[in-house]
């Protein structure tokens, strides 16, 4: 059953713009439309809603029979709603902001990397700080904030691999489970989600060796903060959300490669890597893609990439 979500403040926020309350009354329906969508995608908080989401509830409304025209009408108010959860601190970047209708190209993903742009994020992912933070910056009783800052990069590393080698999405890693590893057998087990179908991944021989470091030495600090708990990755604050993780992890990959948008389009470009070794089955299972057709979507990446072989090296 759907859950009530308390719009008031997002109505006064809205009449403090001066938009008129009939204006407000069809955004917030516009929003709650949206909402009901996505919680049944499984994403039951829009504070999670990723652009590659956005394009998913455009395509999905155009195949209700939904005109661009109103599409476009749909995203001008759910553009609103994040402009507002913008200016509440909750999101950082409004995943709709960029997205238009008219004359639209339904394939998410422009910017492919290739397989050594990908390693190069893994390998140059800093997990060492240059420069010392003098005494004073220890907090009394607790863990210096050096140490701590040391411990999340060597997590998010972990995590960063799991993004660049298997492909997993963001909410499939922040489900992982220490049961879930079976490092022994240099495998991983993904759980089923309502939009991705479960499968056991081959680990890379690195991973395995950086993944017991982490169960061994990472995780147990993370465990003085948590107790105990089966989760095989989490924040250091209790309740604290997987999104800040990631949002600090794409700041830190920006800095590598300024072409990066999102972490989709570090899945979009395994997968896309992944087309030119294996056959389609074989993609949409390591994908987790419960549908052929949605394996079938990312072909025109390579299509695209072929492309762009041809007008730079033959461009006439």
């Amino acid at each position: 059953m759907q859950q009530q979500y308390d719009y008031s403040k997002f109505k006064e926020w809205l009449l403090l713009k001066k938009y008129s309350p009939a204006t407000a009354i069809t955004t917030i329906r516009i929003t709650e439309y949206f909402r009901a969508w996505a919680e049944n995608e499984s994403i039951s908080d829009l504070t999670e809603i990723s652009y590659q989401d956005a394009m998913s509830f455009m395509q999905w409304s155009s195949k209700q029979g939904v005109s661009q025209k109103t599409i476009a009408n749909y995203l001008s108010h759910i553009r609103k709603f994040y402009s507002f959860l913008i200016s509440e601190g909750e999101v950082k970047e409004n995943p709709v902001a960029h997205i238009k209708v008219q004359g639209i190209k339904w394939k998410v993903y422009h910017d492919i990397l290739t397989v050594e742009e990908l390693h190069k994020l893994y390998q140059d992912y800093p997990v060492t700080i240059e420069q010392s933070l003098p005494p004073s910056g220890e907090r009394k009783g607790g863990m210096p904030p050096q140490k701590r800052n040391i411990l999340s990069r060597k997590r998010n590393k972990v995590i960063l691999s799991l993004l660049v080698y298997q492909g997993l999405r963001v909410e499939e890693i922040a489900a992982l489970k220490l049961q879930d590893l079976q490092l022994r057998e240099g495998k991983i087990t993904i759980h089923a989600k309502r939009r991705t179908a479960a499968r056991t991944m081959k680990l890379e021989s690195h991973q395995v060796y950086e993944l017991m470091d982490y169960i061994h030495e990472v995780r147990k600090e993370f465990l003085q903060v948590h107790g105990s708990t089966d989760s095989l990755f989490m924040p250091w604050k209790q309740g604290e959300k997987f999104y800040n993780i990631t949002q600090l992890m794409l700041a830190r990959l920006r800095k590598i490669n300024s072409r990066i948008k999102n972490l989709d389009q570090v899945r979009a470009s395994v997968i896309t890597a992944w087309l030119k070794q294996y056959d389609l089955r074989k993609v949409q299972y390591l994908a987790g893609h419960k549908y052929v057709s949605s394996t079938e979507d990312y072909k025109a990446n390579v299509i695209d990439e072929l492309q762009d072989d041809v007008t730079k090296f033959h461009p006439l």
